[in-house]
């Protein structure tokens, strides 16, 4: 009987299905109105935060994109939400996204708009989001708020169908 050949890790791990991780903050200001900011590359606005680099940590490439996009350097604090979404179709990688407690801002005088990538910021009532985020933001911002007032980070599962 022949001996099984052992193909090592590196085989395993190339054939393993990938998936992008992106990872933005929560913000707030002082009255609850969730700060959003508008890329000029999407229709939509977004939460700040983006794609993590190739092995960097969700919750510091929330640190990094909040502070390239805002010019904020914020402490990360614990995780609200996580979700998986194939927000491009069934046959492209999909997304795992994490979102985190970015804290509250006084008002957006700090904030340094990174723009090359970014038109514009507001802070937006959490009745309106539906107005600016599309179906997926809107379910992660809202599951993130529900967690910030619970204490337990919640999984934001979305129809793949």
């Amino acid at each position: 009987m022949p001996e099984p050949t052992f193909t090592g890790p590196d085989v395993w791990y190339a054939g393993l299905a990938g998936v992008v991780v992106a990872a933005g903050a929560l913000i707030t200001d002082r009255a609850g109105r969730v700060l959003l900011v508008k890329p000029n590359y999407r229709e939509l606005w977004s939460i700040p935060g983006g794609i993590c680099e190739f092995g960097e940590p969700p919750h510091s490439g929330c640190a990094r994109e909040v502070a390239e996009e805002l010019g904020l350097d914020i402490p990360v604090g614990r995780l609200l939400a996580a979700d998986w979404s194939q927000p491009f179709g069934a046959d492209e990688r999909p997304i795992m996204h994490f979102l985190f407690d970015g804290g509250s801002l006084e008002d957006g005088g700090q904030i340094v708009l990174q723009e090359a990538e970014l038109d514009g910021f507001r802070f937006t009532e959490p009745g309106e989001l539906s107005q600016y985020l599309p179906p997926h933001g809107q379910s992660r911002v809202g599951g993130a708020l529900r967690a910030r007032e619970s204490g337990a980070a919640v999984f934001v599962p979305h129809d793949i169908s």
